[in-house]
């Protein structure tokens, strides 16, 4: 009986190509502010969050998470308004974030149809492969996965987009050619920490935007 029960056991690990498979990762999705923004830097003149969990801002202004994070997938919902023109800042190391981090473009692609501007692109970096405007005023979906210098990018299930941090080797231009925008050139993106603080942009220019669900998990590993 314990030889059977030995054997079933290494079967088992072959099955799974390991003995701590991902249907064991004790990495459970989390709020990434918490209940009621607790766990987030930001101004409540600014920022709000509304008894259905809608969260929203009257300024350009970001709010942030307390702690730093690496290596995760984060995931949360997004309500465009006519123009909107925002964002979800990852690897944040200095609070001088435009070009101390990367942002993740949420944009209205009717007016921000430009390349590396839209839905879904790594502002200034890569480009979407989402071109048509999303829909205004319902909710979408976006998913980040950053591990490391890797950075992916799914728009309701649509991959968008993807970035390998270490092929940013000038700190003016993309690897195919195409100059960045000034005031993101600042550094080498392939020697930026791939550690930092993950915020939410608020209201640009006119344009609003909201929030909700937002939670993120590590990556197992």
């Amino acid at each position: 009986m314990k030889k059977i029960s030995v054997m079933l056991i290494g079967l088992s690990s072959l099955i799974c190509g390991c003995t701590n498979c991902d249907t064991k990762c004790e990495n459970p999705w989390q709020s990434l502010l918490g209940e009621n923004l607790s766990q987030a830097d930001f101004d409540p003149q600014v920022w709000s969050i509304d008894k259905d969990g809608v969260i929203s801002a009257t300024k350009d202004q970001l709010i942030c998470t307390k702690k730093d994070w690496q290596n995760f997938e984060l995931e949360l919902e997004f309500k465009l308004f006519k123009g909107s023109n925002s964002g979800v800042v990852i690897y944040m190391s200095d609070k001088n974030w435009i070009p101390n981090s990367l942002e993740v473009q949420i944009a209205d692609n009717k007016k921000f149809a430009e390349p590396r501007t839209t839905c879904g692109s790594i502002y200034g970096t890569t480009d979407s492969k989402i071109k048509e405007p999303l829909a205004i005023g319902v909710w979408h979906k976006m998913k980040i996965r950053a591990n490391g210098q890797m950075v992916d990018v799914w728009i309701n299930g649509q991959h968008a987009t993807q970035m390998d941090m270490s092929k940013w080797t000038d700190a003016k231009f993309n690897p195919d050619g195409s100059k960045m925008p000034p005031w993101i050139a600042k550094r080498k993106k392939c020697e930026m920490p791939t550690i930092g603080k993950i915020g939410l942009q608020g209201k640009h220019g006119k344009a609003l935007i909201n929030y909700r669900n937002v939670k993120i998990r590590n990556i197992c590993k």
